[in-house]
């Protein structure tokens, strides 16, 4: 009973310690800041930003940002973001409580003022310097670009002496150099226009565009004719790098959209090459396949990381079976009369859009996209390509060389190719050319299914998908070469590219009737396209 007594009196009197200060533990520094008034808060902000605990760092930012909250019973303090219905979601620095919803009237906001916000911007930032993550310590140097202020020259100079990273120490310099034109040194002040030229930070070309600023009366406010000149170089070789890479951005996206046309148009150009159809419903296999795409995710809504790789064999089956279906049901019977084969198919088209619009409702669907296809690649602040279309594009190439490679190696491939060339005689050599131009008909619906998948990624999945890409992939094919894959991959990336270059200056509805307008007089002078077929496939 006695060592009982001893136990409780010892463990009330380091209790009693803890709590008048004599242990610096971050659950000690965070009751102190919230009895504190608000003279005193500026002493524990550095207190807590003297820590070691990374925590610490976390509520000084919860601090900056309004979301530290003291509950009113016992001054115990969370973090917190509004919900909807006007409660808190709470957070515990600690981590000691699981997060959860509080009434908000159970708990007051711990108010900062101007002085403070500097104070805890300048701790956090000394904090996320010292981090041994290069992203954190990058995006550190970042936030410090947005509010620069000569009192961060002692952290930036400790950064500069301590960085190992490239990156991060680039931008340590290009904040001292935007500092730096603020200095009454004119020596100082065009070293750092020297050095910031060329940089591709917003920030560093709005600040340069400040040394050019003008008063009321249209006078420029700096006087120095040579710092004057200088900015307006350093400006000029901003835009200038920046329009390169404009010029290249613009050139991703034709690609991509290059991309697109290539898997909507490739299988076209295999059927309307091998058996002459024009397949209006072409474009309604394509929608097939991206409402295969949308319906294999919600049977695997647990699994959507893995859901394309479903989708794409799904999709191509699905789109295919019903190719097979069309051409056996339909355009076996009207072989040799093209126009009621355009009729036949374009009234395909309308049953099978009514029949989308019958099973998921005329809505159009959002298809999700897997997390390993989101974001983007960052090259620089001006110019990041994004995953998906990065994707689509290599799926592109993918698709096409294994067409090709299946119509080079493959015995199937080299009957497609004699019933291309010679019908008759490819019959009189045992082919089976109905067996063929089934076939064909399933492989170029397949890649119709499969081009909806690739679409699902970019756009809604509606009813209408469809008609949207069916007239540029009869441009493509018959720009390319009837029947020529190599004139397909060509012409698919040389309209999405011109298309791209176009559509700044004249708008997407006019780019696409020049580019139309461009087809037609292009057909006029080259009725095969740009690689017509030779010798006997002639």
């Amino acid at each position: 009973m006695l060592r009982l007594i001893v136990g409780l009196v010892l463990a009330c009197s380091i209790n009693n310690m803890v709590l008048a200060g004599g242990d610096d533990s971050l659950a000690v520094r965070l009751d102190a800041l919230a009895a504190a008034k608000l003279s005193k808060m500026p002493a524990q902000i550095d207190l807590l930003a003297g820590m070691d605990d990374p925590r610490a760092a976390v509520v000084l930012q919860a601090l900056l940002d309004g979301q530290l909250y003291a509950r009113k019973s016992d001054k115990r303090l969370f973090i917190a973001t509004p919900a909807a219905d006007k409660s808190l979601l709470l957070t515990d620095p600690l981590g000691l409580v699981q997060p959860g919803a509080a009434k908000k009237n159970e708990f007051k906001r711990i108010a900062v003022n101007n002085r403070m916000r500097s104070q805890l911007r300048y701790a956090i930032a000394r904090a996320n310097l010292q981090s041994p993550d290069p992203l954190q310590r990058q995006a550190a140097v970042l936030r410090l670009l947005d509010d620069l202020d000569p009192a961060v020259l002692v952290l930036l100079d400790e950064a500069a002496e301590d960085e190992s990273d490239e990156g991060v120490l680039g931008l340590v310099y290009i904040a001292r150099g935007m500092i730096a034109l603020d200095s009454d040194d004119r020596l100082e002040k065009m070293a750092a226009i020297e050095l910031l030229s060329g940089n591709l930070q917003p920030l560093v070309k709005n600040r340069l565009q400040q040394v050019l600023a003008r008063d009321d009366n249209g006078d420029l406010l700096e006087t120095d004719a040579v710092i004057v000149k200088k900015a307006r170089v350093a400006l000029a070789a901003i835009d200038s790098k920046a329009g390169v890479y404009k010029f290249l951005e613009t050139t991703f996206f034709g690609l991509s959209l290059g991309s697109v046309l290539l898997l909507s148009a490739i299988g076209l150009a295999i059927t309307f090459g091998v058996m002459g159809v024009i397949n209006m419903a072409h474009g309604e296999l394509i929608m097939l396949g991206a409402y295969t795409t949308y319906v294999v995710q919600l049977m695997m809504p647990d699994h959507l990381e893995y859901s394309l790789l479903v989708a794409v064999p799904a999709a191509f089956l699905v789109s295919g079976l019903v190719g097979v279906a069309i051409e056996r049901g339909i355009i076996q019977f009207l072989y040799g009369r093209p126009l009621e084969t355009l009729l036949a198919t374009f009234g395909v088209s309308l049953i099978l859009q009514q029949a989308v619009r019958s099973i998921f409702s005329p809505l159009n669907r959002s298809v999700a996209t897997p997390e390993w296809m989101s974001g983007a690649l960052q090259i620089n602040p001006v110019f990041a390509l994004t995953y998906n279309r990065m994707y689509i594009l290599v799926f592109a190439l993918i698709v096409f060389v294994l067409l090709l490679l299946l119509l080079k190696k493959t015995t199937l491939g080299l009957q497609f190719r004699a019933v291309a060339q010679n019908r008759a005689m490819a019959r009189a050599m045992g082919i089976r050319s109905q067996w063929v131009d089934a076939m064909t008909f399933g492989l170029g619906s397949g890649i119709a299914g499969i081009a909806g998948v690739a679409l699902s990624q970019l756009t809604n999945v509606g009813p209408n998908l469809g008609q949207a890409y069916i007239i540029d992939s009869f441009m493509v094919v018959v720009f390319g070469g009837v029947g020529n894959l190599w004139g397909t991959l060509v012409s698919a990336f040389s309209l999405g590219v011109a298309s791209k270059f176009v559509e700044p200056m004249a708008g997407a509805v006019l780019a696409k009737i020049l580019i139309l307008v461009f087809i037609i007089l292009f057909i006029q002078k080259n009725p095969r396209g740009l690689f017509p077929q030779q010798g006997r496939a002639e």
